[in-house]
């Protein structure tokens, strides 16, 4: 295996290793965190479901008829046309520099689409008004995977990808113990579909943890902040959550990515 892929293995594995075992600060954990059990003890089990329901037929609706559309927000063909260019220059020389180039597209893509989903932050409106706001939001949260998943040679059609990126979501803003256990699915369903096997998947139980995660941590956290809420709080709401997807999004993609060079090497 070549010595600069190593050396980037080894930084992701840091990286992800820190990420699934980052511990809260005293404070946050014996005041804070307490208080957020308590909050959402207290969000109404009709508003829960409300929420989680429209969280799943906007992830319907986006994979099912929302799909050419998000993919006119960007150029598809370019991406690729990226990804292709920065493959090739690291077949030729793997150094730094020309890692930090695959990652660039992906960390604006990052970028971008959190400062879009500030401009966006009348999701939930006044907690229920606003709702039909849910797909948009949904959007930019899958544009963000779409584009990050094109920077490193991975398109997205497939039900096996779908799913994939749904549990990147679910992963993403988790905590502890479960975490960890979704992360662990992640990587297995990714060996998986690189691998080429055949793989049953069950898209609506998918979509149902996604929706239910993506959800909660939302209501959660406007809850915290103060409801009734709109504008700017809404949106860093907004952007807190697309900048946690697009990160481990990003660390996943990269990590399969760094594999299957790390796999061809040994061949």
């Amino acid at each position: 295996m070549k010595r600069e892929l190593k050396k980037q293995l080894r930084r992701l594995y840091k990286k992800e290793e820190k990420l699934l075992n980052r511990r809260e600060i005293g404070i946050v954990r014996n005041k804070v965190s307490p208080i957020v059990g308590r909050i959402q003890d207290k969000i109404p089990g009709k508003l829960k479901d409300t929420l989680e329901d429209a969280f799943y037929i906007g992830f319907k609706l986006v994979f099912e008829k929302g799909h050419k559309y998000i993919e006119k927000t960007y150029d598809k063909d370019k991406l690729k046309l990226e990804h292709d260019l920065n493959n090739y220059m690291l077949e030729i020389n793997s150094n730094r520099k020309n890692f930090k180039s695959l990652d660039k597209k992906a960390k604006s893509s990052k970028n971008i689409n959190s400062a879009i989903s500030i401009l966006e932050g009348g999701v939930l409106g006044v907690l229920g008004i606003g709702l039909p706001d849910i797909p948009l939001f949904i959007s930019i949260v899958i544009k963000t995977i779409y584009e990050i998943a094109l920077s490193y040679g991975y398109d997205y059609n497939k039900d096996e990808e779908k799913a994939y990126i749904l549990l990147l979501i679910s992963t993403s803003l988790s905590k502890g113990d479960r975490k960890k256990e979704l992360n662990e699915k992640v990587d297995i369903l990714a060996r998986q579909i690189d691998k080429g096997n055949n793989i049953e998947i069950d898209l609506q139980n998918y979509i149902k943890i996604a929706s239910c995660t993506l959800s909660n941590a939302m209501l959660t956290a406007k809850f915290i902040q103060g409801i009734p809420i709109v504008g700017a709080v809404g949106g860093l709401v907004n952007y807190s959550i697309i900048r946690k997807i697009g990160n481990y999004s990003s660390l996943k993609y990269k990590k399969r990515y760094l594999m299957k060079k790390a796999r061809k090497d040994l061949l």
